[in-house]
């Protein structure tokens, strides 16, 4: 089953979700299926003595906007506003990374390509790295963890956004090894 909307979505699993007080790991396992299976981004479902959000790193196919007007003396309710965007790919020219080391993720996170805002990123395309050098940090539980090069040459493209999630094994950086 496939929702268009976060709300239909939230909707759905919060009326399956009333007649029980408490999830179960199993619930909570069920409910990850079923969101990352439904195309939606985030769910959020509050009942009495719980809350639960679960967020995906899925492509956002569809954006679905909906205002209701403030209700009048005489009640009248206008028709929902829909706005729906679906996103632009655009193919770059192909290019030979062959002869490239790509860095990847240890783990999974948040990837940050400098220790603060305020501070200038560890390194840049065309930087000289070498094997110990600091390259980012990966947030993952509240822990800011360096990740380290463990090759000597030149970065030539940063492949990740400064503040956005990361998966295990997801390529960060190509580094020219020459």
């Amino acid at each position: 089953m496939l929702f268009n909307d976060k709300l239909a979505c939230q909707t759905f699993y919060q009326n399956k979700l009333n007649e029980i007080t408490s999830m179960d790991i199993k619930q909570i396992q069920d409910l990850i299926r079923f969101v990352s299976k439904s195309g939606v981004n985030e769910v959020s479902i509050e009942q009495q003595d719980f809350k639960i959000t679960i967020k995906t790193n899925q492509p956002q196919t569809a954006v679905v906007t909906t205002t209701l007007p403030a209700a009048t003396a005489e009640t009248t309710i206008a028709a929902p506003t829909i706005t729906v965007t679906t996103p632009v790919v655009t193919v770059p020219a192909a290019e030979d990374t062959s002869k490239y080391i790509t860095i990847k993720s240890p783990m999974i996170g948040t990837f940050y390509r400098s220790s603060s805002p305020e501070k200038p990123y560890f390194v840049n395309i065309g930087d000289e790295i070498k094997p110990g050098e600091v390259l980012c940090i990966i947030e993952a539980m509240k822990l800011f963890n360096e990740i380290e090069s463990e090759v000597s040459g030149r970065i030539v493209k940063v492949l990740v956004e400064n503040a956005s999630p990361v998966e295990y094994d997801q390529p960060l950086f190509l580094v020219d090894p020459s």
